[in-house]
C-alpha cells in the first residue's frame, strides 16, 4: 500500500506534479470543472488558490506517490461559518489515469475521513457525475446519494452531464 501525505508545503515539482495530474483528469474524461482544450493558465491559478487554502488552513491537501511521482490527490474544504463547523467537503480526488483501479481512491477517501475526524468533522459531502466510477465508489465507503441535478455540467468533451450530490456521517 502507498502512504498517503499531507501537503503543507509545495515545491515546484509539486506544482508541477499536481498541474499534470489534473491534465491527466481531465484528458480522461473527468469531470473535475475543466473542459478540453485545457488553459494551462486555469489549471495553475486553481492551484495556487488551493495552495493559499492550505496556507491558511481551510483546506487540506492529500496525496499519494509511487517512485516519487505524485499519483493522486484529494482535497478537503473545512467550512468555516459557524453553524457549518461539523462539516466538510471533498473536493477533486483524482487518480492518474495509469493508476486506476488499484485501491488509490479508496486509500485517499480513507485518508481524507481520517484527516475530517480529526479536525472534529462529523459530515462530509461531494458531488460527482452521476453513473460515474467515482459514485460507484463513494457508494460503496457508505456514501448516501442526497440527489441529482440534471444538464450541472458541461462534459470534457461538450455535452451535458448530471451529478449527483452525496453525504456521510462520520
Amino acid at each position: 500500500m502507498t502512504a498517503v501525505e499531507t501537503l503543507s508545503s509545495f515545491d515546484d515539482n509539486d506544482r508541477m506534479a499536481l498541474a499534470g495530474l489534473l491534465r491527466d483528469a481531465v484528458e480522461n474524461g473527468a469531470s473535475v470543472g475543466y473542459v478540453m482544450p485545457i488553459d494551462e493558465a486555469d489549471i495553475s491559478a486553481f492551484w495556487a488558490g488551493v495552495f493559499e487554502d492550505v496556507v491558511e488552513g481551510s483546506r487540506a491537501l492529500l496525496i499519494v506517490r509511487q517512485s516519487g511521482q505524485i499519483v493522486g490527490s484529494v482535497q478537503i474544504e473545512f467550512a468555516g461559518k459557524p453553524n457549518g463547523r461539523h462539516r466538510a467537503e471533498i473536493q477533486k480526488m483524482l487518480v492518474h489515469s495509469s493508476q486506476r483501479r488499484k485501491g488509490l481512491g479508496r486509500q485517499l477517501m480513507m485518508a481524507v475521513e481520517a484527516c475530517a475526524k480529526s479536525r472534529d468533522r462529523s459530515l462530509l459531502v461531494l458531488d460527482t457525475e452521476t453513473a460515474s466510477a467515482g459514485q460507484h465508489l463513494y457508494a460503496s465507503m457508505g456514501f448516501i446519494a442526497a440527489g441529482e441535478i440534471p444538464k450541472f455540467a458541461l462534459g470534457t468533451n461538450g455535452g451535458w452531464s448530471p451529478t449527483t450530490y452525496m453525504y456521510k456521517l462520520l
